[in-house]
């Protein structure tokens, strides 16, 4: 797997630091324990616990299940990540989307893509009675726990929805339809309509972002 190809590499051209030799211990072993790391390495269990949340924190490992380990209580197994792994999400979004929408009339696939959204928006009509700027409050942060970098910004056309990630972008080449999605999770969160005038497109940091115009119903 590309990991470990990574982690050997790093190996084979640097001093082992006490984090890649914890990498590299879970790489041979796919599981490891603090008590484990700490006989292995000859240091305590607060330092092996200190590398430990730091390769959380880096999203390289992650708790993957619980051992017991003499008395008291099970203790925390370590393993690569998930993202570190990898996973066939991706594939297997693609094919949903080609099972749900492949056949369907543009009518029944709007249809479903607005059912998706609502779902997504967490929402059940309860931001009605909201002012706008509060309902646009809601809305980005519902849209960052969908991993949207969402903003909100005035203009002299009214309020502008700016997303600065892409959560899809691995297989929206082959299907813009969830940019529709997209528009339909922003109306199910704002008593608005959402126009999208910029897909992918690069800001001043070179990143890609989408934004939507909002207007009245």
């Amino acid at each position: 797997m590309q990991i470990y190809i990574c982690i050997n590499s790093i190996i084979s051209f640097m001093k082992l630091t006490t984090q890649l030799k914890i990498l590299d211990h879970i790489r041979k072993y796919q599981t490891t324990t603090t008590s484990e790391l700490s006989s292995l390495l000859g240091m305590t269990g607060s330092n092996i616990r200190h590398h430990l949340a730091i390769l959380e924190s880096t999203v390289l490992v992650e708790v993957v299940g619980q051992r017991k380990e003499g008395r008291g209580r099970p203790a925390n197994v370590y393993g690569l990540s998930r993202r570190m792994l990898g996973d066939g999400l991706d594939q297997l979004a693609s094919v949903l989307l080609v099972t749900l929408l492949g056949k369907a009339g543009e009518g029944t696939r709007n249809g479903i893509l607005k059912s998706v959204a609502k779902k997504m928006a967490g929402w059940e009509n309860g931001f009605t009675t909201l002012s706008i700027p509060r309902q646009l409050t809601h809305a980005v942060n519902r849209l960052n726990e969908l991993h949207y970098q969402a903003h909100w910004e005035a203009s002299s056309a009214g309020p502008k929805l700016i997303l600065g990630h892409c959560p899809y972008s691995a297989i929206i080449k082959d299907h813009p339809e969830l940019c529709t999605m997209d528009a339909y999770l922003v109306e199910a969160n704002v008593t608005v309509l959402a126009d999208q005038t910029e897909k992918l497109q690069p800001s001043a940091k070179g990143l890609a972002f989408c934004a939507f115009q909002l207007r009245s119903r």
